[in-house]
């Protein structure tokens, strides 16, 4: 049934009026009749007008009454209407101001208060106003909002009870109290809002004018309409706390330094953090929403496998992937995939996949190979300085002699042990004077001074310092030793230009530096007597003072057509 059919064609006030037209028709019979006398003895013939306007009477009385009931029912409807107008606006947003405002509207629309306000806990406990609207739909300002009865405020958010007064100024319940008497406050209606059981706040409406203007029907309804309100902000204000967590979530996700993809149940690329871009010189417009599978290969992450193992057994796995961009270094990306779990720690077939960029680790590591840690840090352009170029460089060697006749009377074990304690020695003293270890070969070890690695300005000094110390920790060293476990060795020093680089194929590249200051700096150790530094002429002349440089006989050397002048190496004063 529509409303134009609940509607009746004859209200009772088209009854009342038309009762009303007949009583008078009658009386104005009679009162003719009575102005002849002949008219009145006709009018005391009629001896049924009296009863008929009797009738007419009652019959006014039951339209009047049933005009009143009409109205009642009428203004219920309306009521009712209003209230699932109301309802289905409040429910028709998540934006918890809105819902707010939007509530305060209706019940000041509803009821036909002057003013009303929704006052929630705030997390102290104490009842806050959330919003406060007047009958022009204006929000209330602090103070106006605080002219409020407080303690039947209280009442209703403590015991739950809806409260109504048609006149507060002479109700009862509220004499004496500051509030109504100073505030002038008359028609007051509050009801609590409660959402699953528990007292969230409560909707208080006042008219500070008029009277009986509240009654048991707008209590109960605004009671009804509160508990629709209720979930609905509680609604909005979970939507908000959820909202603002999601924007938490997305400002870290995209100041952290790793990149971020996830792939969400229906197997598209969910997120896609700033790190992300930058690491995979991409745009999140261009992936987000889109089929994983595509989206990654045209990152040229070729992880579609990873993520299906990710999803069928639930197993975090890792991959490293070396990525090369046209214009931008080459870059070594370690990703780790997870599965995604839901509240309930349950797999959800989603997947996070975190990006790291391990290039500089990596570099840092290359590094570790040949350099003190003290210079691991200064060497920012790995690859120039891995690029083969000259260099003008000091070679020191050093070589434990007659090794192989320890083996004679040791076990394996032994014997690695002893060489491994005079390796410890001499790459300390190398590390101490910044030398960058080129290799170990047998029982010999090969530091290089100055190369773009580790570039020095005093590189012989730095030399020659870390042969004596090598010979001074061995000394201290061999006195804590029995006699067939003392190591000798021989030292050879020498300066001159170099070739220094990586050296080696595409599967394998050691940094070194090749040429004759090489070859010489070998020959002066294999020439070295026991616990003997041997230095190039070179050298000697250009070591420091604290250093004293004995000349030895020449010496020839293979691949040289002039003997050799040879320096003996030792501390000053030593």
């Amino acid at each position: 049934m529509n409303e134009s059919e609940a509607t009746p064609q004859v209200t009772a006030g088209d009854l009342i009026r038309q009762v009303e037209q007949l009583q008078a028709a009658v009386t104005q019979q009679q009162r003719t009749l009575l102005a002849t006398r002949e008219g009145q003895a006709k009018a005391a013939a009629l001896t049924g007008s009296s009863d008929l306007l009797r009738l007419l009477l009652s019959l006014r009385e039951s339209a009047v009454d049933l005009e009143r009931d009409q109205d009642a029912q009428q203004k219920e409807l309306r009521r009712l209407r209003a209230l699932r107008d109301v309802s289905a606006a409040v429910n028709s947003s998540l934006d918890l101001d809105d819902v707010l405002e939007t509530v305060m509207d209706a019940i000041i629309r509803l009821t036909r208060a002057e003013r009303a306000m929704l006052l929630r806990f705030d997390d102290q406990g104490e009842l806050q106003v959330s919003v406060a609207r007047n009958l022009d739909q204006e929000t209330l300002d602090s103070e106006a909002s605080a002219e409020i009865s407080r303690s039947v405020v209280r009442h209703v958010a403590t015991t739950g009870e809806p409260v109504v007064t048609l006149n507060a100024q002479e109700d009862d319940r509220f004499a004496g109290m500051h509030s109504i008497v100073s505030y002038k406050l008359r028609s007051i209606l509050c009801v609590p809002l409660i959402t699953k059981g528990t007292i969230t706040g409560v909707i208080y409406a006042d008219n500070r004018i008029a009277s009986g203007l509240f009654g048991d029907a707008d209590r109960d309804m605004l009671a009804s309409f509160a508990n629709q309100a209720a979930v609905a902000i509680e609604k909005a204000r979970l939507f908000h706390e959820v909202a603002e967590v999601k924007a938490l979530m997305d400002n870290v996700f995209a100041s952290i330094g790793s990149g971020v993809i996830t792939v969400d149940p229906g197997e598209r690329v969910a997120l896609f953090n700033r790190a992300a871009e930058r690491m995979l010189n991409a745009r999140a417009e261009g992936v987000l929403m889109q089929p994983y599978g595509a989206a990654l290969e045209s990152l040229r992450l070729p992880i579609t496998a990873l993520v299906r193992e990710v999803q069928a057994d639930g197993r975090v796995q890792t991959a490293e992937l070396d990525m090369a961009t046209a214009g931008r270094p080459a870059t070594t990306l370690q990703l780790t995939l997870s599965p995604l779990r839901d509240a309930r720690d349950e797999v959800t077939g989603g997947v996070a996949v975190v990006i790291d960029d391990v290039s500089e680790k990596k570099r840092v590591e290359s590094l570790r190979r040949y350099l003190p840690p003290a210079l691991v840090d200064r060497v920012r352009d790995l690859d120039a300085a891995q690029r083969p170029q000259r260099r003008l460089l000091t070679v020191l060697f050093a070589d434990i002699r007659n090794f192989s006749t320890y083996g004679q009377t040791l076990d394996p074990e032994e014997l690695i042990q002893l060489a491994n304690g005079f390796f410890s020695v001499a790459v300390g003293a190398i590390s101490d004077q910044q030398g960058l270890i080129d290799k170990f070969v047998g029982d010999a070890v090969m530091a290089l001074f100055n190369t773009p690695l580790n570039p020095l300005d005093d590189h012989v000094d730095r030399a020659v310092a870390a042969a004596l110390e090598i010979r001074g920790r061995m000394s201290r060293r061999q006195a804590t030793l029995p006699g067939d476990r003392r190591l000798h060795f021989g030292i050879g020093i020498h300066t001159g230009e170099a070739v220094v680089g990586n050296v080696g194929g595409s599967t394998r590249k050691d940094y070194s530096a090749i040429g004759d200051v090489v070859n010489l700096a070998k020959r002066l150790q294999e020439i070295a007597a026991f616990d003997q530094i041997l230095a190039s002429g070179v050298v000697a002349e250009r070591v420091g003072s604290w250093v004293n440089a004995r000349p030895l006989s020449p010496v020839s050397i293979k691949g040289r057509e002039t003997p050799e002048q040879v320096y003996e190496l030792s501390a000053a004063g030593a």
